[in-house]
């Protein structure tokens, strides 16, 4: 099976990719950092939506561009490598369900594993029919969250099993969609720390020159590519145990490639006004979206195991 991108999917990726940075580069993101969560940009939603980042996947006679899931993957994963913030996987898997999803108008959230992200800025719970001022929002309750770029509530048990409240399995596409985010997130931070290894001198000499530098930055490489394979391939088959090792292979990624990135930076890695830490906050906070990584691991192993009975 071949994996390489079409010359349509390159051109796609390289559209949202000048789409995002010119509007949500560094200005931008500290500014959203220093909002604390609050005030979504509604401006960029409505950009987005126009530009069809949310009706990707519907098809042309319904207003959308009629393209599939790897180039959704594409996307999202460009979304992740400038952690551009908001519910993007929920209202996108919205579009064409929920009205004004599609156009960037209606934002739209959605309970992953008892916690819902930019409750208090969407205008829809996906699964429940009350919205924000419903029964979910009413007794959501909210905490504190280590991402600055991602305000999160708590909700009860109660509410999500009850008659109103999102149910059921953790949606494979979301999961899948998180994965690219996290494939974002990790090649930027792979790609901060090589150009810093670069750049940054000690004792006379750049400080990717001494081996333990480099052993960072290739493992960081190699967890990287490793996930782009996975996620790609899940991206074809949008097989469930597919899915669920992209998004093992992505959360690793994400996770111990900011780490790394953060230690190859030094002592500047560990201050506010570097992004590092946002990259690895963020990569926290998608980990959980998924529900418990034992519920993927769980996936793998009932397939291992039905392998092996054959």
């Amino acid at each position: 099976m071949d994996f390489r991108l079409t010359e349509d999917q390159r051109a796609l990726r390289h559209g949202v990719r000048a789409l995002l940075t010119g509007r949500f580069g560094p200005e931008a993101l500290r500014a959203a950092v220093a909002r604390g969560g609050r005030g979504l940009d509604r401006a960029l939603w409505r950009e987005l939506g126009a530009a069809g980042f949310f009706s990707l996947r519907l098809p042309e006679a319904d207003g959308g561009a009629g393209l599939g899931l790897p180039e959704a993957v594409l996307a999202f994963e460009e979304a992740g490598r400038v952690l551009l913030p908001g519910p993007l996987v929920a209202t996108h898997l919205a579009a064409g369900r929920v009205a004004g999803a599609a156009a960037g108008e209606t934002v739209v959230t959605a309970v992953h594993g008892g916690l819902v992200e930019w409750l208090d800025e969407s205008d829809t719970v996906w699964g429940d029919a009350g919205g924000p001022s419903g029964a979910v929002a009413a007794g959501a309750v909210p905490l504190t969250s280590v991402d600055p770029l991602t305000p999160l509530h708590r909700i009860p048990e109660d509410l999500l099993t009850g008659p109103t409240g999102p149910t059921g399995p953790t949606d494979p596409l979301a999961v899948l969609l998180t994965a690219a985010e996290q494939l974002g997130n990790a090649a930027r931070t792979c790609e901060a720390a090589v150009q810093h290894a670069r750049t940054r001198e000690q004792f006379g000499q750049p400080i990717g020159a001494f081996q333990a530098v480099k052993h960072l930055c290739a493992g960081m490489l190699v967890r990287v590519e490793l996930a782009r394979a996975a996620v790609y391939a899940a991206a074809v088959t949008a097989d469930p145990v597919d899915i669920a090792a992209a998004r093992l292979l992505a959360d690793d990624a994400a996770v111990r490639g900011a780490r790394d990135c953060l230690q190859v930076h030094g002592g500047m890695g560990f201050t506010w006004e570097s992004d590092v830490h946002l990259y690895l906050k963020r990569a926290w906070v998608r980990a959980r979206r998924g529900g418990p990584i034992t519920e993927s691991e769980d996936v793998l192993a009932d397939d291992l195991i039905a392998g092996t009975g054959r």
